[in-house]
Order: structure tokens, then C-alpha cells, then sequence
């Protein structure tokens, strides 16, 4: 399992998993890097290809994405997504696409009845995306900050991916500090429809404040489910960034990074050094900001500003990585 000319490096200790419910795992022989690139090779590897491209698609309807209500913060936000990929998964080109509206899409939604809040239908999204996936693109991604839900009979989800059709939409709805405050102001008490056509409760869609904890909650997402379309199943046996999750509990509990085996999938996959990739999550970590200037709500357009990216929760994945650092430079 060890690159070539590359140090291995040893995370002892490793957690093994336990279900929520409170009984022994069920765990599954982890799957080998022959078997995996026996799964990938079905989309075919991209070490060496020159269609390496990784395409991001951003909804935005309205007011749909835009965080702290102003279109600035939002796209900075989402460029910050954007480095945080390319350092991630280090080698590919991240492209932000044109926003789409909800309605395009034309996907059902609903009310959840726990939580009160709209939700937008998963599948649909990802059948929508299938239709608009670029002919060089590797895969595309769906960002929203409208709540999820696969099917009828499930409360809501974080994120759905396909493997085969190297499509994914991803919700960071449920990762504001407030989500399920009883004062959340995303609460909708009815659900008041003209037409199968109309998206206008859309229009004034609640959304969060930026926070170093929802873009930490956000890049751990965006990575998981992005995990997927390059054929990383869930992760049973170690701590990792590929452990399944059913609440927000568990995806907090999970690190930002993947275990050994994982990575090294990964690695067999995009053809990263495993250096150079330490290094680059490093330099997104203390990367203030974009270098243009923008707008926020307290300044007018002749008053811009940089918008500082809050990073305060990744301290302690910046001092592991730093740790891996030293070990390969050995």
C-alpha cells in the first residue's frame, strides 16, 4: 500500500466505528487498492489524462445560495470552496458554472414536518444534473443551501452522489449554528402553492451567517460526497472523512481527511504527491482571502473590502498536517 519513493505515515491511534444504536459494528473487509481500481476503472483512471477537469455547479435562485444575504459574501464563499477542492483533491481544475434557479430544475419540494423548513428533492436535482454535465468535465456538483431529501419517507439528507453518472448535489442548510434553535428563522408554517410551476416561497429563503464552523461543515461535505464519484465507498474500519453519517452529530465526529487506505485510493486515482497536496491544504488554510475587494453590507460600492475566510476551525487539522509534513521531508 505504500507509494513509491513516499514515506508511509502512521495515525495511531485510529477509531473504529461504532453504530449509534449502541450495537457491535457490522464491519465488512475493507476493500484493497486492487479492488477498488477494479471499480474505478469502470469510469475510467484519470492519472495522466489531460480530461482531468472537476466542474462545480452552483444553484442560486434568487436568494437561494446567497449567504448572509448579500451576493458578495456568496461568491466569495464559493470561491473558497473552490480552492479548498483544488487542494483537496490536488491536480484538478475546478470550474464554478453559470447559477440555475430552482425552478429550472423543476424538482418537488416539501415541507419537513420535524424541522419546519423547506426541502427540495435530491434525485430529481441529480437527474436535472446529469442533463446539464460538461462533455470534459470528470464530474458536477450541485451547492445549495436549501435542505435535502432523497424520497418521501426520509427526513432529509446531507448529499447524494452517483458513482456512474459522476453527478452530486450537496446541502449546507443543516450546518448553521441556529438549524435547530427553536427561534430558527427558516421555519415555514404553511406551504401555500399556486401552480405545480411555482417556486415563489422561494423568494425570501432564510440563510445563516457565515461562520468558520459552517465552512468547515461545508468543505467536510462537499469532499465526502465528491469521495464518492471517485469510487471511495464508506469507510467502516478507521477514522476517516469517508465514514457515513445519519445526523449532524456523526459528520462532526468525523476528521477532515482520509485514513490510509482511502487516501491512497484517492492518490491511485488523481496521481498527487502526497507532499504536494499537504502542502497545498496548508496554503488554503492560511490563504486570508481572494485578492478582489467586495462588497459587503455595511459598505456602499465605493467602500469594498476583502472579507476575511474564517479558518478558526481548522487549527487542528493545520497542526496534523503540518506533522505529516515533517514526517515525508525526513
Amino acid at each position: 500500500m505504500r507509494p513509491s519513493g513516499q514515506t508511509a505515515i502512521s495515525l495511531d491511534p485510529l477509531l473504529c466505528i461504532h453504530r449509534q444504536t449502541g450495537l457491535s459494528p457490522i464491519l465488512r473487509l475493507p476493500k484493497t487498492l486492487k479492488s477498488f481500481s477494479v471499480i474505478f476503472t469502470e469510469r475510467a483512471l484519470l492519472q495522466g489524462s489531460r480530461r482531468f477537469t472537476y466542474s462545480a455547479l452552483v444553484r442560486l435562485a434568487n436568494m437561494l445560495g446567497l449567504l448572509g444575504n448579500t451576493r458578495s459574501i456568496s461568491e466569495e464563499y464559493l470561491k473558497w470552496l473552490k480552492g479548498y477542492c483544488e487542494a483537496f483533491f490536488y491536480g484538478l481544475t475546478v470550474k464554478l458554472l453559470e447559477p440555475i434557479p430552482v425552478s429550472a430544475t423543476r424538482c418537488s419540494f416539501r415541507i419537513n414536518d420535524s424541522t419546519r423548513n423547506l426541502q427540495i428533492h435530491a434525485g430529481q436535482i441529480l437527474t436535472f444534473l446529469k442533463k446539464k454535465k460538461p462533455e470534459d468535465a470528470f464530474c458536477v456538483v450541485g451547492i445549495t443551501m436549501i435542505d435535502l431529501y432523497p424520497r418521501d419517507s426520509w427526513n432529509f439528507v446531507f448529499g447524494q452522489a452517483s458513482l456512474t453518472e459522476g453527478v452530486g448535489i450537496f446541502s449546507f442548510a443543516r450546518y448553521g449554528t441556529d438549524f435547530y434553535s427553536s427561534h430558527y428563522k427558516g421555519k415555514v408554517k404553511k406551504l401555500e402553492r399556486k401552480s405545480s410551476s411555482d417556486y415563489s416561497v422561494f423568494d425570501d429563503y432564510y440563510l445563516p451567517e457565515v461562520s468558520s464552523v459552517l465552512l468547515l461543515r461545508s468543505c467536510k461535505t462537499l469532499t465526502h460526497e465528491i469521495g464518492h464519484i471517485f469510487g471511495l465507498r464508506h469507510c467502516q474500519w478507521l477514522a476517516c472523512l469517508m465514514q457515513g453519517s445519519n445526523h449532524l452529530e456523526e459528520a462532526d465526529r468525523r476528521p477532515l481527511d482520509l485514513c490510509p487506505i482511502c487516501l491512497r485510493k484517492l492518490q491511485s486515482a488523481v496521481g498527487f504527491r502526497l507532499r504536494d497536496r499537504y502542502k497545498a491544504l496548508v496554503r488554503w488554510i492560511d490563504a486570508e482571502s481572494t485578492d478582489t475587494p467586495r462588497v459587503t453590507p455595511k459598505h456602499s460600492r465605493e467602500e469594498l473590502v476583502t472579507l476575511p475566510k474564517p479558518v478558526e476551525a481548522f487549527k487542528e487539522w493545520k497542526e496534523w498536517i503540518t506533522r505529516c509534513l515533517a514526517l515525508l521531508q525526513k
